[in-house]
């Protein structure tokens, strides 16, 4: 057998093997749709906006025949108590309690070369680098009933089952959603939506402590507030600061990621009669469109999505007013020209009444899997996370997603 070589992936010589690799490894089952995906001819597009990444790939006898991609962030792990006097007076606030955290994602290893120790061998030789860079725990996501995945990372690699959150997705239909003219939605700058981020929502669990990087990325379409009608002085916008020392009883926010400048997905596999029928609800509803007639939308050629993220609120009315921006960015997605908005959120998350989505196109359950990268490090306010419970809660970043 020849001997393996795991190197640092070279965009100058390595695309085109890459891609073939990511071809053989998208088979879909015979009969079943699969989702396939286009990278767009960057190979390492889901990571380049991380603080910290690196691809690498697996050669034998000069053929790349594997390959895996991980990124290093910090974000909040838990939150701890911290205690301020101020004129005499003393307060008592949560503050988040941060770590660095490595994020694996796209293991590949050829078909033809599977059961010989490349996936163990690529996910070790990149968690030394995780190492290597200060990272305290590592963690992949993988569909919960990717057995064989699952298998690879809690069985061979010591990773532990973690958090379960849930993919929903909407499709983008012919005609514009209508959003109650009860709700007014502002957009708010990157700045003004820092603040407000790192004010209400910096103990959530995954929150990124470079939000403000996440933010002004020219990939962030922009975040976008719902409050009453009415809650607006004069009908103005004074800024977060102003905003939070007085918030209305129920509002709720969200950002949105372009994801369709990133990579393209498309479904397969689906017989001609499924085709003509997603078809046939697309001329309807286009040609109707004050029917407001649900459509399923042009998955079957390469399509583009947005991603909502940093979805937060507070108030009986909140998932209301989510569902509101919801329509907004399905709003947005239209104009775009992409085929679904999605999002990810815990599955006990408030605000999910408020998201709409089709049951047949989300994920109920995606697998989170955690290691703690040594057992040198202290365990400070929170512990060892990998062992700490789910918040109602999570961040997900819309970077790796």
């Amino acid at each position: 057998m020849d001997m393996v070589v795991v190197r640092e992936y070279d965009p100058s010589r390595d695309v085109v093997a890459v891609e073939e690799v990511e071809r053989r490894c998208e088979v879909g089952s015979s009969g079943k749709l699969s989702l396939f995906t286009d990278l767009l001819g960057d190979p390492i597009c889901r990571i380049r906006n991380s603080p910290a990444f690196l691809m690498l790939v697996a050669e034998m006898g000069g053929e790349i025949v594997g390959m895996i991609r991980g990124c290093i962030k910090t974000v909040t792990c838990g939150k701890r108590i911290s205690r301020k006097v101020n004129n005499h007076s003393i307060s008592y606030n949560p503050v988040p309690v941060y770590t660095k955290v490595a994020y694996i994602l796209g293991l590949r290893v050829s078909p033809s070369h599977r059961r010989m120790g490349l996936g163990p061998k690529l996910v070790c030789q990149m968690e030394d680098w995780f190492r290597q860079n200060g990272a305290e725990y590592s963690y992949m996501a993988t569909e919960s009933d990717n057995h064989a995945s699952v298998k690879l990372f809690t069985g061979k690699c010591g990773y532990s089952r973690f958090r379960t959150p849930s993919i929903l997705v909407n499709p983008v239909f012919a005609h514009r959603v209508t959003v109650s003219n009860r709700i007014t939605i502002i957009k708010l700058t990157p700045p003004d939506a820092e603040l407000l981020y790192r004010r209400r929502f910096a103990t959530t669990e995954f929150f990124p402590r470079d939000i403000d990087s996440v933010l002004k990325n020219k990939l962030n379409v922009g975040t976008f507030l719902a409050v009453p009608r009415d809650s607006l002085r004069f009908g103005l916008w004074a800024g977060s600061d102003h905003f939070l020392s007085d918030p209305p009883e129920s509002w709720t926010v969200l950002s949105v990621w372009n994801c369709k400048d990133v990579f393209r997905l498309e479904v397969r596999g689906a017989s001609r009669l499924k085709r003509t029928f997603a078809k046939t609800t697309r001329i309807v509803d286009k040609a109707f469109p004050f029917l407001k007639l649900p459509s399923v939308p042009a998955v079957f050629r390469p399509f583009g999505l947005y991603f909502m993220y940093g979805l937060g609120g507070e108030g009986p009315h909140a998932a209301k007013m989510m569902k509101a921006l919801c329509g907004h960015v399905h709003n947005l997605a239209r104009e775009s020209g992409c085929g679904v908005v999605a999002t990810e959120v815990a599955n006990s998350e408030p605000l999910k009444l408020g998201i709409p989505h089709w049951k047949m196109l989300s994920c109920a359950e995606d697998l989170w899997c955690i290691k703690r990268l040594g057992e040198d490090y202290s365990d400070g306010p929170v512990g060892d996370w990998t062992k700490s419970s789910p918040g109602m809660s999570i961040f997900v970043d819309p970077r790796e997603f």
